[in-house]
């Protein structure tokens, strides 16, 4: 598949997982080629936590606790569509300009690693929702102070033919200063 190709047939894949285990090994596989991401210094500022088709389960009965109690069974049913999980961790430097360089050497290993994920027919949605700030759920994840959760990334293998059409993009003319 082209880099153009890649780049503008991925999608989102946010339900209609199948139930298709996802592999240690490929997840290994793809994060060693996502790591090459630009980074400022070769800081390497990201560690990542897997949460495996096998372990899935447990994680996920450890997980909703750190929600009220009347949402248990709705964050249950959410959290159960994926095949598997990867969040990814960045060490936040207290310097601006150096966080600010990390967090966007994540945000590019991280599209690397969706684009890499699609063209193995792995579907990826990334997350920021609530429970990546959460102190109880950063605890389970074993997130320490001076960490932040970057992405919590949905992981399975879907239909391709339920792949959600493309959604238009502005063209750049609109948004390109010449100067």
């Amino acid at each position: 598949m082209s880099i153009v190709k890649t780049i503008r047939e991925r999608r989102s894949v946010k339900k209609g997982y199948k139930d298709d285990a996802v592999s240690t090994e490929l997840i290994v596989e793809l994060l060693n080629d996502a790591v090459w991401a630009p980074n400022h210094g070769l800081r390497e500022p990201w560690r990542f936590i897997f949460v495996p088709t096998e372990n899935k389960e447990a994680f996920i009965e450890q997980l909703i606790v750190t929600y009220p109690k009347d949402m248990h069974e709705n964050r249950r049913n959410y959290f159960s569509q994926p095949a598997a999980f990867l969040v990814v961790v960045m060490k936040e430097d207290p310097r601006q300009k150096q966080w600010e360089e990390d967090f966007a050497a994540t945000s590019a290993l991280i599209q690397n690693f969706q684009l890499l994920a699609w063209e193995r027919g792995l579907g990826v949605v990334w997350k920021t929702n609530p429970h990546n700030w959460d102190p109880k759920a950063r605890q389970l994840m074993n997130v320490q102070p001076g960490e932040k959760v970057v992405g919590f990334l949905h992981l399975g293998y879907f239909d391709s033919e339920q792949i959600p059409d493309g959604r238009p993009r502005t063209p750049v003319e609109e948004k390109l200063t010449i100067m």
